[in-house]
């Protein structure tokens, strides 16, 4: 490659996973550069007024987490949340260009399949056949069963093997090692 210089980058947009979306439906488009606070003061800003009604939040590469966080706090904060995930791939093609045309050599095309995701909440109900829907409240019913099963009647501990009281007929543990070797004497 030490012959190529890099000439442009081509991002060809997917279509949007989501069909029939209202046109004032708010689009969060989360970047690796994005600040999460920036993001969700603008989102929830907007989504507790109740002119928006439904919000598309959608990131690329290093972005999806970036992107899952926003969602998360969004339905923690407003709760009550329909949401539909669609993940797919977006293509980039770089082209590279010989550094010395004469040479000989053909410009050079890489694509690239990124993984994406978009998640799209709404205050209203979505259709719950919809591939990656998630009811509200969903999230809820497993953290509930999780904790209803990390209760202290459903834990089976074994009692005793740690190093806290019961060590009977044992010397303290604060005695140095000098100390306990020593005859009485």
């Amino acid at each position: 490659m030490e012959n190529y210089q890099k000439a442009r980058i081509v991002e060809k947009p997917p279509p949007l996973p989501f069909a029939n979306l209202p046109p004032d439906i708010l689009e969060m488009k989360v970047k690796d550069g994005s600040k999460i606070r920036n993001l969700m003061g603008f989102a929830m800003g907007r989504m507790e007024s109740e002119a928006v009604r439904q919000v598309l939040f959608s990131g690329a590469g290093r972005a999806i987490s970036k992107t899952i966080t926003c969602v998360e706090i969004m339905k923690r904060r407003l709760g009550g949340l329909h949401q539909v995930t669609k993940v797919f791939f977006t293509q980039t093609e770089e082209i590279w260009e010989p550094l010395v045309p004469e040479a000989g050599l053909d410009p050079l095309t890489v694509r690239r399949n990124t993984p994406a995701i978009c998640v799209l909440l709404s205050k209203d109900p979505l259709d719950p056949r919809e591939p990656g829907y998630q009811a509200p409240g969903a999230s809820d019913a497993l953290w509930l069963e999780t904790a209803r099963l990390a209760s202290p009647g459903h834990a089976k501990r074994k009692q005793g093997g740690g190093r806290g009281a019961g060590r009977a007929g044992k010397q303290p543990r604060s005695l140095g090692r000098e100390e306990s070797c020593q005859k009485p004497g």
